[in-house]
């Protein structure tokens, strides 16, 4: 559908292979730099969620019986369709999204070209077991069993997808669920749905079969809860808060549907006294600000030991004061703005709340002087301690709390001090008690001296951090089931 010139695009459903217009009309998608209306996305009904779910059943026959290189094939070429159009999709997801233009192009747009790519590379569907035997008794005469465990699809994923990345995010369940001969309905996050559906256009394009992948937005809970309780739906696939991952879990526990489940993050920088501080300080300071903050596995708690606590602080406080903050769209900006002013004004009343409960701010701590925008100043939180909720609760935002430490174990201690344990990371000269800190630690993924991730390793979190695994070929584990078949040889 057109809109009139100079008026904002009129986003349709995609459901069963066709663009349909919402029964409960448009919503404006709010760009957070400029507080302008990037364009208007449509408001599914309760019955159009199911109607998605029914189709994705309906398709599910066909295209699990589809060969893997089949599958395959379609994710590359959607791959290929991606990358050629990455200008014009990055520009889309920066302005729905907030995010830098190097955040869009490269860790958005880019990563969701290479995991579509990633799951275009067939693995085997079968792992063969060694053959046991088995002596002559109620079963019948001793006979070798062979056994072969063969991965079969779950059937019909709803992926529910964060605002913080809507390409990556929704690229990482929808690949791999693809690739494993699921069909999926996508629930995109109300504030950045319009990416999702370019998405679901290069998929179309790229040869996808009518009703394989289904695309239904919405504002309130109802499209999400819709797409969790229809009994078309066998596994949820999600990415947001733990709390409504707690609702999800709830409705997905009536029925045994499955769960994959990447939740919040309170992650813990542990800086040793015989750490390289300036690598340190330089890896701390490049995740907490990326993307304003907004990300689950930023170090949002740094805990120095106190022989160089002073120090972690002092260049933390340095490297945050250097942070350009403002257009998102400008050359050099590193930070731009958060996604709402709503969520502007929680980040602010967190470190408020740091001030009431006695941390030092160090830097920060003030809006920027911007005229438009939903900007939050990088902040540091120094002299802090265990018990405040500045520690303990994920802010979502660019902010740092520091905290002294005396050893080990009081390290291992105030890491673990929290409901979270996604990832955490560990700064030492000594590689042999960074390994032995990290294997004690409470959290899904640990970095030692790094904040990369090797994107064949196994992501999710313990705790309220999240459940189950996915990337690389745990992905394809999670969204599969494991079927014996055994025989008498």
């Amino acid at each position: 559908m057109s809109a009139p010139a100079g008026s904002p695009e009129r986003q349709r459903l995609f459901i069963g292979g066709s663009w349909v217009e919402p029964d409960d009309g448009h919503y404006e998608v709010i760009d957070p730099a400029t507080e302008g209306v990037v364009g208007l996305a449509p408001e599914a009904s309760r019955d159009q969620v199911h109607a998605a779910a029914a189709a994705a059943r309906e398709a599910l026959g066909a295209w699990s019986r589809t060969s893997p290189d089949e599958r395959a094939a379609v994710l590359a070429r959607t791959a290929e369709l991606i990358r050629a159009r990455l200008v014009p999709y990055a520009d889309l997801a920066g302005a729905e999204s907030g995010a830098t233009t190097g955040t869009a192009r490269g860790m958005q747009v880019g990563v969701a070209a290479a995991r579509f790519q990633r799951y275009a590379r067939t693995e085997p569907a079968e792992e063969p077991i060694a053959p046991q035997v088995n002596e002559a008794g109620p079963f019948g005469r001793a006979a070798v069993m062979g056994a072969v465990a063969v991965r079969q699809p779950v059937g019909v994923v709803t992926c529910i997808t964060s605002y913080n990345n809507p390409w990556a995010n929704p690229a990482g369940k929808i690949a791999p669920a693809l690739a494993m001969g699921n069909t999926v309905v996508v629930k995109p996050a109300p504030q950045d749905p319009l990416s999702v559906y370019r998405m679901a256009e290069a998929l179309e394009e790229a040869g996808i079969p009518p009703g394989v992948v289904n695309v239904v937005s919405g504002t309130g809970p109802r499209a999400g809860e819709a797409a969790v309780d229809s009994p078309d739906v066998d596994m949820v696939s999600f990415t947001g808060s733990t709390a409504v991952g707690r609702r999800i879990a709830e409705v997905c526990g009536r029925d045994m549907k499955r769960q994959l489940m990447e939740l919040g993050g309170k992650g813990a920088a542990i800086v040793f006294d015989d750490a390289d501080v300036a690598s340190a300080v330089a890896g701390i300071g490049t995740t907490f600000s990326f993307y304003s903050g907004q990300i689950c596995t930023a170090p949002t708690r740094v805990l120095a030991q106190r022989g160089v606590y002073d120090q972690v602080v002092t260049r933390l406080a340095a490297y945050a004061d250097r942070l350009p903050v403002g257009d998102p769209r400008a050359r050099g900006t590193v930070v731009g703005p958060v996604i709402s002013a709503a969520h502007r004004d929680r980040v602010e009343s967190y470190v408020e709340l740091g001030r009431k409960e006695g941390a030092r701010v160090v830097t920060g701590g003030e809006r920027p002087p911007l005229d438009r925008g939903f900007y939050v100043a990088p902040t540091l939180l120094a002299d802090c301690t265990a018990d405040m909720r500045v520690v303990r609760e994920e802010i979502f935002g660019p902010v740092v709390v520091v905290l002294p430490f005396d050893d080990e174990e009081d390290a291992v201690r105030l890491a673990d001090a929290t409901d979270y344990g996604l990832i955490d990371y560990v700064w030492s000269g000594d590689v042999a008690r960074a390994f032995r800190v990290a294997r004690r630690l409470r959290a899904g993924g640990v970095g030692v001296n790094t904040v990369g991730r090797n994107m064949e390793a196994p992501f999710g979190g313990f705790k309220k951090s999240g459940v189950g695994r996915d990337v690389g070929s745990y992905a394809l584990h999670a969204y599969s089931e494991l079927q014996a078949i055994v025989w008498a040889g």
